[in-house]
Formats: structure tokens, C-alpha cells, sequence
């Protein structure tokens, strides 16, 4: 038993050393790529500083550490088992009547202590630092405004029990900007409802704009089911939204934390947002360590085979193409989430649950033959 947990405790520490390393070079490969791309868009803006390009892309380093991470896990466990391979320790472990599931449990353990971190440290630092990234993209290097909406329109869904207990509030602009930092729209169509969903008044406005704890309507008309038009000119609606909330839901999951993912998305509900992909992006946070002990597995049942004329290519070449296979359908899983046509949860899980399942029959077949 002792030999076993020394070896395991061997075996996790030169797994963990391997794929901090590949996280780190392929890391460091990517990044070198987004610098490359950053400085194409800056020379055609001669006035954005050429520094401004550095920042933006160091800002970019925790978020391609754990879009990269279960790839780092899988290439980098590969060469770590591949490694004690070709120098017989694994060989000889296993014919001391060590089993593959005994002194796989570190190097496991290791994987999933990684994508937790990933998860509940990492992410927090990530989300801040590619929001302060984007804002940065979006000052200097866009023409648009950090506010992104389908087709320039906004829809709002609300609580509004002023007139009605229990009523709501739906509010349309057909165009929205910001300037000087208040959120204008216009072209506002107001619909006040009651429980029943009985429209009781509609509010047209030519502008408006969002203040504090309000929506301010300007040269407004009012019109009530069979009454003609009344223009009441100023009008106030009550909301809890504020500027930070509204360009938040439309700005990029990634520029939230996983510790701040599930109060902003009830939120996004309350105000009728569309929620998908931040829940969709909160599955995949919560899958991660999952994911990255998946991989850690499925570079075992590549890698641990004794290498023969050949081997290694094939090794290697099979351990890449199934990861590439993983990403592929976790992709098309993640677009058909977003669709709608699939739940996020499923859309999440389901390849990591497909991967699960290709390592444990990878290492019953190297394990039982």
C-alpha cells in the first residue's frame, strides 16, 4: 500500500510539472498570436498608442489559460505518461501487481484540483481582467459603443405594480446609445399590463434616457384602451436597473465570474433578457474540473501502452484527434445551447460526459486487455 500512494504521489507531481508546463507554453503560443492580430488592427489607428496593445493582451492571459487548459491537461499528461513509459516505470509498476486505477488516482486528483481552480480562482480573475480588456477593445479599437444589442433595438420586461398589483411593464427602444455615460433611447413604445396581462395603457416617447432608478420619457402621449391620444409630456417609470446591469447582460459571459453568474442571470430573467449563454457559460465553469480529469484520463489510455515501431506517432496522433473530437462536439453541443434547441445543462455536460465515458473504456480495455 505504501509503494502505491508513494508511487501515485510520484506519478501526480511529474503530471502536474507536465501540464503546467504545456497550459503555459501553449498559453504563452496563443498570446503571441493575439499580440500579432492586436498590433495588425493599431496600425490602422494612428492614434491608439502601440503600449495599448501590450496591456490588451496581457489582459487576455486568464482567459486563454482556461479556454486552453483541458488541452493543456490532455497533451501534457500524454507526454508526462508517455514519458514514464518509454522508461519502464509504469511498465514495471504494473507487473509489481499494481493496478492502472491505483496510481492514476493522483494524477486525477491533480486534474480536477486544476479545473477547480480554474473555476473558482482563476475565473474571478479572468472575467475582470477581459472586461477591462474589452473595454479597453471597445474605446480604441471599435467604432461602436460597448453596448452590443440585436438590430440596435432593447426590450425590457419589468415589474410594475403602480398601477396594477402585480402588473408589468414592457418597454421597447428602437434605437439605444450611450453618451457621456447615461444610456439614451428612443423611439420608446412603453406597455403597461396588468396581472392578466390586459394592457391598461401604452406610452409612446420620442426619446428618453435611464436615471437614477428610473426611466425618464420625454414628449410623451398616453394611450388608453378606446380613448384618444393625451400628451402628458415628462414621464417616470420606476426600475432597478442600472447602466452597469444593462451593459453587463449584453457584454460577453466571459466578463463575468462564476460566483457572480447566478445572480446576474436571475436577474436577466427578471428583467426579460435572454439568459442562454450565461447559463451556458455557467455549465461549462462548473464542467471544467470534470472536463480536465476527463482529459487527464483519456491521455492515460493513449499514452501508458508500451511504444512500438510506430507507436508513438499513432499515440500521440490518437491522444490530439480525440481531443479535437471532445472540442468539436462540445462546440456544436454549445451552439445548439444557444439555439435553444438543447438545454444548457445538457449542452454543457453531455461531451464531457461522452469523454468521460471514451477514457473509462480506454483504461478497462489497457487495464483488463
Amino acid at each position: 500500500m505504501t509503494v502505491s500512494v508513494t508511487l501515485s504521489f510520484y506519478i501526480a507531481r511529474q503530471f502536474t510539472l507536465a501540464v503546467l508546463a504545456m497550459i503555459l507554453s501553449l498559453t504563452g503560443l496563443v498570446s503571441l498570436f493575439d499580440f500579432i492580430d492586436l498590433l495588425r488592427r493599431v496600425a490602422t489607428r494612428p492614434n491608439v498608442p502601440t503600449r495599448l496593445v501590450s496591456e490588451i493582451a496581457l489582459l487576455h492571459i486568464p482567459y486563454f489559460m482556461i479556454e486552453i487548459l483541458p488541452f493543456g491537461v490532455l497533451l501534457g499528461g500524454i507526454v508526462c505518461f508517455w514519458r514514464l513509459t518509454r522508461s519502464s516505470e509504469l511498465i514495471v509498476a504494473r507487473a509489481a501487481g499494481i493496478s492502472a486505477w491505483q496510481f492514476l488516482t493522483g494524477p486525477l486528483a491533480c486534474a480536477l484540483l486544476i479545473g477547480a481552480l480554474a473555476t473558482g480562482v482563476l475565473s474571478p480573475l479572468s472575467s475582470l481582467m477581459y472586461r477591462r480588456a474589452e473595454t479597453l477593445d471597445h474605446v480604441y479599437l471599435r467604432s461602436g459603443g460597448p453596448l452590443n444589442l440585436a438590430d440596435g433595438a432593447l426590450w425590457i420586461r419589468q415589474a410594475d405594480n403602480a398601477l396594477a398589483p402585480h402588473g408589468v411593464a414592457i418597454l421597447h427602444a428602437r434605437s439605444v446609445h450611450l453618451q457621456d455615460g447615461v444610456l439614451q433611447i428612443s423611439g420608446v413604445s412603453l406597455f403597461r399590463l396588468d396581472e392578466a396581462d390586459r394592457m391598461i395603457v401604452r406610452v409612446e416617447a420620442s426619446s428618453g434616457h435611464l436615471g437614477q432608478g428610473e426611466w425618464v420619457l420625454d414628449d410623451t402621449h398616453t394611450i388608453r384602451p378606446d380613448r384618444l391620444p393625451i400628451q402628458v409630456g415628462r414621464f417616470t417609470l420606476p426600475t432597478d436597473l442600472t447602466l452597469s446591469r444593462v451593459q453587463e447582460s449584453f457584454a460577453s459571459p466571459d466578463t463575468l465570474s462564476v460566483w457572480a453568474l447566478p445572480g446576474f442571470i436571475a436577474l436577466l430573467e427578471r428583467s426579460g433578457f435572454s439568459s442562454i449563454r450565461h447559463r451556458l457559460h455557467f455549465q461549462s465553469l462548473l464542467t471544467l474540473p470534470i472536463l480536465a480529469g476527463t482529459m487527464a484520463l483519456v491521455a492515460a489510455g493513449f499514452s501508458m501502452r508500451p511504444s512500438r515501431r510506430g507507436g508513438v506517432a499513432r499515440m500521440l496522433g490518437g491522444g490530439v484527434a480525440a481531443g479535437f473530437a471532445l472540442f468539436t462536439v462540445s462546440k456544436v453541443a454549445a451552439q445548439f445551447g444557444e439555439s435553444g434547441a438543447m438545454p444548457p445543462i445538457l449542452a454543457a455536460w453531455a461531451p464531457t460526459g461522452a469523454g468521460l465515458c471514451l477514457a473509462v473504456s480506454l483504461l478497462l480495455h489497457l487495464e483488463d486487455g
